[in-house]
């Protein structure tokens, strides 16, 4: 058996060798730098990345075919890959770009998600319509949109939910995401936030208690697999900086059930995508969906830990391949990720360098985020990480062992 299944991916890898890939980017990230594009690699594909920003791309990868192109707006991909090459698969892992994406895909008849739930899952006012319409009422979360221009008597008179959450229709990454107990602090950072962002569309939406989660899934069209989760600890109000995210191998099956069914809802089911929920007393309400594969460095634990071709499997449904019934993943390990962040403004002066240690069973890797001479504003959002620590192993006591010890034995100093 295992000698028909190691021909058979032989035989898969030789179908899609040369096959003409898209990759759709925005700023240089882990994930395509040190998933995507060597999975494209692995499997022989001929890639050629666009973006607006080639300079950053270039740095990274001399060697890669980079084209300029206004990522942001799906005639300008159409009309640069229909210039270039023929298209056998268009893909992106950005937040940003996944309806581009599949707009771009759909027109050259290539294996797509739907363009709507990439839309609807990027606009969190339309999610949260859209969950609303089609879920069952006691799951609707209360949002209000902001529009620009609003003075303080107009949001003071809003029908806003409190404690409520503040954030960009369109945000990531906790960019601007910040929790408010009243009109009076609703109003300093609507404000706020506006100075920075004038013409954005911003979301008040009830503020969900309970514990933070993550769903990450994989699916084909037709055959959704789920990969685990994460237990995100955040830090402390009002701002929602991820600062540990411990690997959960599987979470109870009514839970994940609910889940997969706002999913369905929202129509996800193709290539990767991570989910946020919070869970109260076993009922899990959506925070937000990523229509594309986690990052900072987690979906990077997962190939490890789940012992999978996990960037590979991505890329073959754009590629039009049916996921395997069994991935095949490990269920076994235990893994946990922490992000030191910074704590003022000023320039890192002294910070730990790469690492891979290994202890036992436990694997651990650290990678600086910020370096050394570098001088930064104090954001409160996943902008102040430092660095990032993920470790796997056989049991959660001996990972945490080694993070603990690891982080123990480092130091970074700011200075203002």
């Amino acid at each position: 058996m295992q000698t028909t299944q190691a021909t058979q991916s032989t035989q898969n890898v030789q179908n899609v060798r040369n096959t003409q890939m898209y990759v759709l980017a925005l700023n240089p990230t882990d994930s395509v730098t040190e998933g995507f594009l060597p999975a494209a690699q692995r499997l022989g594909l001929r890639t050629t990345l666009l973006t607006d920003q080639p300079g950053a791309h270039r740095d990274r990868h001399p060697d890669l075919e980079i084209l300029e192109c206004d990522v942001r707006d799906h005639h300008a991909v159409i009309t640069r890959i229909s210039t270039h090459r023929p298209p056998g698969a268009v893909f992106s892992n950005s937040d940003h770009l996944q309806a581009q994406t599949a707009l771009a895909a759909a027109y050259f008849g290539l294996p797509a998600k739907d363009w709507r739930a990439a839309l609807r899952t990027k606009d969190k006012a339309e999610m949260r319509r859209h969950l609303a319409a089609h879920g069952p009422g006691d799951d609707a979360v209360r949002s209000v949109e902001l529009a620009p221009g609003l003075d303080a008597p107009a949001l003071a008179a809003l029908d806003v939910p409190y404690p409520c959450v503040l954030k960009p229709r369109e945000g990531v990454a906790s960019e601007d995401v910040v929790r408010a107990g009243g009109p009076a602090e609703l109003i300093r950072h609507y404000e706020r936030v506006r100075a920075r962002r004038p013409g954005a569309v911003l979301v008040a939406e009830e503020f969900l208690p309970g514990e933070l989660h993550t769903l990450e899934t994989l699916g084909d069209g037709r055959r959704l697999h789920v990969l685990g989760g994460f237990r995100t600890e955040l830090s402390p109000p009002p701002y929602f900086i991820e600062e540990r995210l411990t690997y959960e191998p599987a979470l109870p099956a009514p839970v994940v059930a609910q889940v997969l069914e706002r999913l369905a809802e929202l129509g996800v089911g193709f290539g990767a995508c991570h989910t946020e929920f919070v869970l109260c007393e076993g009922r899990a309400r959506i925070v937000e969906v990523n229509y594309r594969a986690i990052g900072d460095q987690c979906d990077l634990l997962l190939a490890e830990l789940l012992g999978i071709p996990l960037f590979e499997h991505i890329l073959r449904t754009h590629l039009g391949e049916p996921l395997p019934a069994d991935l095949r993943a490990r269920r076994d390990g235990a893994a946990r990720l922490d992000y030191p962040c910074a704590d003022r403004a000023g320039t890192l002066t002294a910070a730990p360098g790469p690492a891979d240690l290994a202890s036992g069973d436990v694997r651990l890797t650290y990678r600086p985020v910020r370096s050394v001479g570098e001088r930064h504003e104090l954001y409160h959002t996943n902008r102040d990480f430092l660095g990032v620590v993920r470790a796997t192993g056989r049991d959660r006591e001996s990972v945490d062992r080694a993070v603990n010890g690891f982080l123990a034995g480092q130091s970074w100093e700011i200075t203002p």
